[in-house]
């Protein structure tokens, strides 16, 4: 069990030091934001929409590590997605970061955040911007904030 947790680890590292689609994207057509102000985290979320499918995604913000890797493996996991899909992808993503059971089938590279849930105080800034990336698949325009109980 250790070797998988050196895995994760080295996979949170990794998007920490070099995230995926950070960037803003220009050809966004719908955009959401969330702040940590615990933590400090702040995230926006850039998102293409065509149709009801998430056609392009980035994000840009600053925070600690497990927020950012979080938001780079976001990317890469809602790209390609219907809304559903997504809702679907990110709700799995919430119960891993919350009780840390794996199921490598489904979730693949986002197996790495199982760890999380270890830290109470750092699931907030796991799950920001997946939060933040459905507020603006669904059009919403309210920024997610952590001191509202969203988690």
């Amino acid at each position: 069990m250790n070797d998988l947790t050196d895995l994760y680890q080295s996979v949170i590292l990794d998007h920490n030091r070099r995230p995926r689609n950070y960037s803003v994207l220009p050809t966004a057509n719908r955009v959401g934001s969330g702040n940590n102000p615990l933590c400090g985290d702040e995230v926006t979320v850039y998102v293409k929409l065509e149709g009801d499918k998430i056609a392009d995604i980035s994000f840009q913000g600053s925070g600690c590590a497990i927020s950012q890797a979080s938001a780079s493996l976001m990317t890469l996991n809602l790209k390609g997605k219907t809304i559903a899909e997504a809702e679907a992808i990110a709700g799995g993503v919430m119960n891993l970061i919350k009780t840390g059971q794996v199921d490598e089938n489904e979730l693949s590279d986002l197996s790495a955040l199982a760890g999380v849930h270890q830290f109470p105080a750092r699931i907030k800034c796991a799950t920001l911007s997946w939060h933040a990336a459905l507020n603006a698949a669904k059009g919403e325009a309210q920024p997610v904030t952590t001191e509202k109980g969203s988690d």
